[in-house]
């Protein structure tokens, strides 16, 4: 079972603007687990969204013409640990891994969609 936070970074740029923002999910094992934690950053580019006010969520995250996730729900965050073996991730590693999670959008928004119906559950 895992436990996840997510947070919203950028910087100003010299007029004070918010540049490079960045959406940053992180997953980590409960107590007893094993693996360290597994942070998934999605940052802001062209044909891509993150947060960062209307008409998007604070846990949109996906591409202007295609796939997108609600990083809230439990079954987005889930689809996206499914999905991140196959690129590299590996569970059991203790150390904290930092993964691009725009590799990882459209397969885990595929999973999740085939899940649509099914209780949320580890």
């Amino acid at each position: 079972m895992y436990l996840w936070t997510m947070r919203h970074s950028h910087r100003e740029d010299h007029d004070g603007r918010s540049v490079d923002c960045r959406q940053i999910l992180t997953v980590s094992p409960q107590a007893g687990g094993a693996g360290g934690p597994l942070r998934i950053v999605f940052a802001a580019g062209p044909g891509r969204y993150v947060p960062g006010g209307a008409p998007f969520g604070s846990g949109d995250v996906g591409f202007t013409q295609g796939a997108h996730l609600n990083l809230h729900e439990p079954g987005a965050v889930r689809a996206l640990l499914d999905v991140a073996p196959a690129r590299g991730w590996r569970p059991e590693e203790r150390r904290p891994v930092e993964m691009d999670g725009w590799p990882l959008l459209e397969a885990a928004a595929a999973v999740r969609a085939g899940d649509a119906g099914k209780p949320v559950g580890p």
